[in-house]
């Protein structure tokens, strides 16, 4: 086979791959890049596992043979980030598993407080432990506290609440955050955008 004709082929198996994983995502782990800007691609796949998981908040949780994108890098960060706010419970026995990252504490659904894609946390060179961002959406906007990484290289473990890796335009907000900016948490997963303060 040229090499041509195999560039192709694995270019066609990696669109696959990706719509195969945009079939299966749920309310907590929507489409890889939706709602982003600029480039960042996946930087490989983590194989599934299936496995019990918490599934309050509309878990989305990891499948025996699946594959998963994972991704070292989030879009840029500007004055107005576009991301993709989904809904996570930081308590204990919550849908967030285990402590937060940032200070291995457990946070009540009424704290304002999220988590953020691992590129925007802590991988394009600012740390956000502990920093506030502006959350804003509907002519609305917040301040919270970043607590925990949304984990988008690792997952389909007991630490990730057996959740495939997270997106890498995400920013995981308390049930206060949603309440907040006025948004249903039914939905699960709404586009906003996000600034640092």
């Amino acid at each position: 086979m040229g090499s041509k004709k195999l560039l192709a082929l694995l270019a066609l198996l990696q669109v696959l791959s990706l719509h195969a994983h945009a079939a299966a995502a749920s309310k907590h782990h929507p489409k890889p890049g939706a709602g982003s800007s600029g480039t960042c691609r996946s930087s490989g796949f983590l194989q599934g596992k299936t496995h019990k998981c918490n599934r309050k908040n509309g878990s989305d949780c990891c499948l025996t043979g699946r594959k998963y994108p994972q991704f070292r890098c989030s879009p840029p960060v500007s004055a107005k980030t576009p991301a993709t706010l989904t809904l996570n419970s930081f308590a204990k026995g919550g849908d967030g598993g285990g402590p937060s990252f940032c200070d291995n504490e457990f946070h009540p659904d009424s704290a304002l407080v999220v988590a953020l894609s691992s590129g925007w946390l802590r991988l394009d060179g600012t740390r956000r432990c502990g920093e506030m961002v502006r959350v804003s959406a509907n002519g609305r906007s917040v301040l919270a506290k970043v607590v925990d990484e949304c984990d988008s290289v690792n997952g389909c473990d007991a630490e990730h609440n057996f959740e495939p890796p997270c997106p890498n335009n995400v920013v995981d907000g308390s049930p206060a955050v949603w309440k907040a900016l006025g948004l249903d948490q039914g939905e699960g997963e709404f586009k906003v955008t996000w600034s640092d303060v």
